[in-house]
């Protein structure tokens, strides 16, 4: 299991507004903020980090959501936060049967996913 990932980000202020409102349906809130690094958890461990770096190579992270409700406010708030469409809500039984997931790309064009595992589909 992996304890926390830390994503490059070439704007920091850009990218911590964009990940406080696009993570917040799924229960994520900036918890910790070490000058240019801020840390998110969903009411546990912090697990996800963002930090400003001069150099981002984009990178795919998903969040495991609760319901498809969940994944598809995900996808709303990704794209009012600035967001970019990369696969709006829905099965993706070419993965899994239950895989309900949305994508977006953040503003460093990192490939960002909310996927609920829908068990009734297997």
């Amino acid at each position: 299991m992996i304890a926390h990932i830390s994503l490059a980000v070439s704007n920091y202020p850009r990218a911590k507004a964009f990940y406080e409102k696009a993570l917040s349906p799924l229960g994520y809130r900036s918890k910790m903020e070490f000058e240019q690094a801020a840390g998110f958890n969903d009411g546990k461990t912090t697990d996800f980090w963002i930090n400003k770096k001069s150099s981002v190579l984009p990178v795919h992270v998903a969040f495991e959501a609760k319901s498809s409700k969940e994944v598809h406010e995900f996808y709303q708030a990704a794209l009012a936060a600035g967001g970019k469409d990369n696969g709006g809500p829905g099965y993706r039984p070419d993965y899994w049967p239950g895989y309900y997931a949305a994508f977006v790309h953040d503003p460093d064009g990192n490939n960002i996913e909310a996927v609920w595992y829908d068990y009734s589909k297997k």
